[in-house]
């Protein structure tokens, strides 16, 4: 399998959107990094934020909104926010 900056993208935004948990998008990190191949023209970018949202379980890092922005801009993707009034 070949992990896309788009397919990162993705993973993050279900994450933020609350359709998948954290564990399973750390789940889904450490699996990419043992047995996915990344996008060639962009390996090392996308090798960088999945290591690092792999470990987002360790106290010392976490994912905080400001990460996930930061992951989204290395990845060429920026975040737009809408407001909904709850009815």
């Amino acid at each position: 399998m070949i992990i896309t900056r788009q397919k990162v993208a993705e993973k993050l935004l279900a994450y933020l959107k609350h359709r998948i948990p954290l564990n399973q998008l750390i789940y889904w990190c450490e699996n990419a990094m043992m047995d996915a191949e990344f996008e060639e023209k962009h390996r090392k970018e996308i090798r960088d934020v999945v290591a690092r949202i792999g470990v987002a379980d360790v106290n010392n890092f976490g994912l905080l909104w400001e990460d996930c922005e930061k992951f989204l801009k290395k990845l060429g993707y920026s975040i737009k926010v809408d407001l909904s009034k709850v009815a």
